[in-house]
């Protein structure tokens, strides 16, 4: 008997905090569809509008190009969208369903908004970001210590996000890594998953052994969800 083995829709990897080309490149050929550009000064992996100007330039075609911001103020966000060609906004603070529908319509780009969970009543505040927004990208929430509002490295219960659905495509992030990736997608069924911190050598400087790593164990899950599927 011959088994039909062609692939379920596999899981989308957003690789964050890029600030190389050689790292954009890795990225891409490692079948990343989504590459983060970091544009917030605290962050170790920040970018300038020029520096990341030249990698959106030099992202492969295909390959989506993500700017994270903070809060920012719109004089920011002109500049940002005038000198860096991006085809999405992530927006990673406080920002209120109202600022997300204002930014989504001034610049007419897809906008994924981060929420940060730490327990079932941060999933409160999903659905009217929902109503605004074109994906949501949930990450452990900082502690008080944490001077980051993401790329910390921390993960959160991933029970909490068992069995929800929502009305747009969701992203998780928060600790992921080759080892733990395969509970990660049991537990909350993900489609989309966002690495940082837990494929660098350091802030910013990507390592390929990591990355290599870690796309083999979810092409691993991807293969054993097919076989689960026509079994």
């Amino acid at each position: 008997m011959t088994l039909n083995l062609k692939k379920i829709e596999p899981i989308a990897v957003k690789f964050c905090g890029l600030t190389s080309v050689k790292d954009l490149n890795l990225a891409a050929s490692m079948g990343a569809r989504y590459a983060g550009f970091v544009f917030f000064e605290k962050s170790p992996r920040s970018l300038t509008f020029g520096k990341g100007r030249k990698l959106a330039l030099e992202a492969p075609i295909g390959l989506a190009k993500v700017a994270l911001v903070v809060d920012a103020q719109f004089s920011f966000l002109d500049e940002l969208i005038r000198q860096v060609p991006i085809d999405m906004i992530q927006l990673h603070g406080s920002e209120s369903p109202k600022k997300v529908h204002d930014i989504r319509e001034r610049y007419g780009l897809p906008v994924m908004k981060a929420i940060g969970v730490s327990s079932k009543i941060d999933l409160k505040k999903v659905k009217s970001y929902c109503d605004v927004c074109d994906q949501i990208l949930f990450d452990a929430k900082p502690s008080n210590k944490d001077a980051l509002p993401g790329g910390n490295g921390l993960q959160f219960d991933w029970s909490i996000l068992a069995n929800k659905k929502w009305s747009k495509p969701w992203m998780l992030a928060g600790g992921l890594n080759a080892a733990n990736v395969e509970r990660a997608l049991k537990v909350t069924n993900a489609r989309q998953l966002d690495l940082s911190s837990s494929i660098e050598l350091s802030p910013g400087i990507k390592d390929p052994d990591k990355i290599k790593d870690f796309m083999q164990a979810l092409e691993k899950c991807n293969f054993e969800k097919n076989l689960d599927k026509i079994s």
